[in-house]
């Protein structure tokens, strides 16, 4: 019997993981939360809530609420704001082996670029998640990653401020998401991240009133999984650059659909709230999966989808 055991190995954007298995932003605190319960050097990256140029108290609550296989959420992108990111939270990682990608926002074009120069002067920093799924509010309220020429201009900026790999997170809030993916990869994106959450909405019938304080918010968890799978697919076939899946990920299987559909890599969201040690199952069962097929190596299984 073969007893080497299967490479979980990947690359994406130049970051050379350990397995394809990461956190999606806003699940996982900025790490060090989750430490207790798992080892965080058995991940393949960590990726941390959004940072803006100031700290935000995020949305009123209620605003969080179960729905059927989801989770309907409008934090408010709640964050310490970059500077405070910097002082108090950057110190721990170096004590890590697992890189870590920064996921940051902005409203305007210049808290964009401000952010990035300083993510861009952390060594601990190992890349950014530029999320543009936020109102431009120099531009009548609409959200950069909703029209191609307005998320074109940001990646732009963010990229001519940075000289780490920038990894783009689209909404899946949009016509063709494939239009976005292309003009992102062509503004100077170095892979993509998809999809953010749907916009969903859920009432109260007794009270009459909407669950969340927000109305809106952002959908999340295996309802949405279908969804993703559909859109990463897209995605991958309409760019170059290597793409990580998102939507509804709990285990083994769910993360082996989006892999093989081309994704390089995985990101696990509301199944963090669920099972603090989700993502370690996940990397087990995809080991698991190479070894009853047979396969030495998770790239074999990337990109493998049978039409």
């Amino acid at each position: 019997m073969n007893s080497i055991r299967p490479s979980l190995a990947v690359e994406v954007a130049g970051l050379k993981l350990k397995n394809p298995v990461m956190p999606a932003s806003g699940t996982f605190g900025y790490g060090e939360e989750y430490a207790p319960y798992l080892d965080l050097n058995r991940l393949g990256a960590i990726v941390t809530k959004g940072l803006s140029r100031n700290p935000k108290a995020g949305n009123p609550t209620p605003r969080i609420a179960e729905t059927t296989s989801g989770m309907l959420n409008a934090i408010g992108l709640q964050n310490v704001g970059i500077d405070a990111f910097i002082a108090g939270k950057v110190p721990y990682y170096r004590g890590l082996q697992t890189p870590v990608i920064a996921n940051f926002f902005g409203n305007t074009l210049e808290e964009y670029g401000e952010v990035a120069r300083k993510l861009n002067d952390v060594p601990e920093v190992t890349a950014v998640e530029l999320n543009i799924s936020c109102p431009n509010v120099k531009q009548g309220g609409i959200v950069f990653g909703t029209e191609a020429s307005a998320a074109s201009q940001v990646v732009t900026l963010v990229r001519q401020a940075l000289n780490k790999p920038l990894i783009v997170k689209l909404t899946p809030n949009v016509t063709d998401i494939t239009v976005i993916a292309r003009a992102v990869e062509e503004a100077g994106a170095d892979a993509i991240s998809c999809i953010n959450t749907i916009t969903g909405m859920a009432i109260d019938v007794r009270t009459r009133k909407p669950k969340i304080a927000n109305r809106t918010g952002g959908l999340s968890g295996p309802a949405i999984r279908p969804v993703a799978v559909r859109m990463t697919h897209q995605v991958v076939q309409a760019v170059k650059i290597p793409v990580i899946g998102i939507g509804g990920i709990t285990c083994a299987e769910d993360a082996l659909e989006f892999l093989i559909v081309g994704a390089k890599a995985v990101q696990v969201g509301t199944a963090n709230f669920i099972d603090p040690q989700a993502m370690l199952a996940i990397i087990a069962g995809l080991e698991q999966f190479l070894v009853a097929e047979g396969l030495s190596d998770i790239n074999q299984v990337i990109g493998s989808l049978k039409i």
